[in-house]
């Protein structure tokens, strides 16, 4: 049965793209190998139904036929074709056009497409393996982006031979194994007879050459263990919880592309200030005189102290807004400071103060 991969990230089919990648980088995080009580076997689902719900073209394969044909994923395990959501038709395939009669049996040769219906593994790309880090910002920082350089101690493309293992100088040699094809052949045998599919050297990796002399310094490995400054960039406006994807900052892997970074963004508490949406809010406590009357208040924001006027007769839990003062939604563009009024009541009343109260009172104030 195929997999549904709406369950798999926790969302529904008419879910947007950001609640997609919402969802993946929540359950990322929660379940990457590298974090303890991570889980692999659900971590490349999470990967795997992430890479089809993000794609445009592929949801919509995938929301008509229940699985992906592009990128060569146009047949699972249950036989549909893309035609018809049928069986596949092996009428289509007369004899030198994929199957090849012998006294064996059928011998099947039609390359990495049909690999995973007959019981094969389809070829991937090599990836080395994702990291995941957390760093913590000021919540100034987090409004207004900030740059941070950290050591991360992976495994990286070895500097000496760039990564393909030779001694500088050295010659790459044609592997023998899969005479120069990064590729071998092996048969195997199913209910149509003997099966015959094809897979990365595994002596050469799939690159088809081999270095005449191996590189010192890592050892013919292409690869080399070593602490390496990262640059992450945190862009204005980014909230706590967020995660940022540095693509190849991941680990290295011989023949084939580097892992990803994910920076987990943590956001410290500000005493004064809370964010909602684009904007700030924040508390100011006036004197009651201050409310009946009006007054001047000088307050902090982040970009500096400003004077704020309190108008008279301002009530408890309403909202002064200075504009422009707020988290920035563009390059030009912020939202605003909400100021919200509590009234300082005092407990003790000089003798002066309760006859001035007491004539408010009768006067019905």
């Amino acid at each position: 049965m195929s997999k549904n991969y709406y369950e798999l990230l926790g969302i529904t089919k008419n879910a947007s793209p950001e609640d997609v990648k919402k969802a993946f980088r929540t359950l990322a995080h929660k379940y990457h190998p590298d974090k303890k009580g991570g889980d692999e076997a659900r971590f490349k689902e999470v990967n795997e139904a992430y890479g089809v719900l993000s794609d445009d073209k592929k949801r919509a394969e995938y929301d008509a036929y229940g699985r992906v044909f592009s990128g060569g994923n146009g047949f699972s395990a249950e036989g549909g074709s893309a035609s018809d959501g049928e069986g596949f038709d092996f009428s289509n395939f007369a004899q030198g056009q994929g199957f090849n009669g012998n006294a064996n049996g059928f011998e099947f040769d039609l390359g990495d497409i049909f690999s995973d219906f007959f019981g094969g593994q389809r070829e991937r790309v090599r990836r080395g393996r994702d990291v995941s880090v957390d760093i913590e910002l000021s919540f100034s920082e987090s409004i207004f982006g900030t740059e941070r350089r950290m050591l991360l101690n992976k495994t990286s493309t070895c500097e000496v031979c760039k990564g393909n293992g030779a001694k500088p100088g050295a010659k790459m040699e044609t592997c023998k194994t899969c005479n120069g094809n990064g590729k071998v052949r092996e048969n195997r045998r199913s209910i149509f007879g003997s099966v015959q599919t094809t897979k990365a050297c595994d002596a050469c990796e799939g690159r088809g050459q081999m270095p005449s002399e191996k590189c010192a310094s890592c050892h013919g490995a292409g690869i080399t263990r070593k602490q390496e400054e990262i640059m992450v960039r945190a862009p204005a406006g980014i909230e706590d919880g967020e995660v940022i994807r540095l693509g190849g900052a991941g680990e290295a892997i011989r023949g084939g592309t580097s892992g990803d970074l994910y920076v987990k963004i943590h956001v410290t508490k500000h005493l004064l200030f809370k964010r909602e949406g684009t904007n700030l809010v924040m508390d100011l406590p006036v004197k009651l005189s201050s409310a009946l009357l009006g007054d001047e208040y000088t307050i902090e924001t982040l970009d500096g102290n400003v004077i704020v006027k309190i108008p008279e007769g301002i009530k408890p839990g309403e909202m002064l807004r200075l504009r422009g003062k707020g988290v920035p939604i563009d390059r030009t563009r912020r939202g605003d400071l909400l100021i919200r009024i509590t009234i300082d009541i005092p407990t003790k009343l000089s003798k002066e103060a309760k006859k001035l109260v007491e004539e408010l009172k009768r006067q019905g104030i």
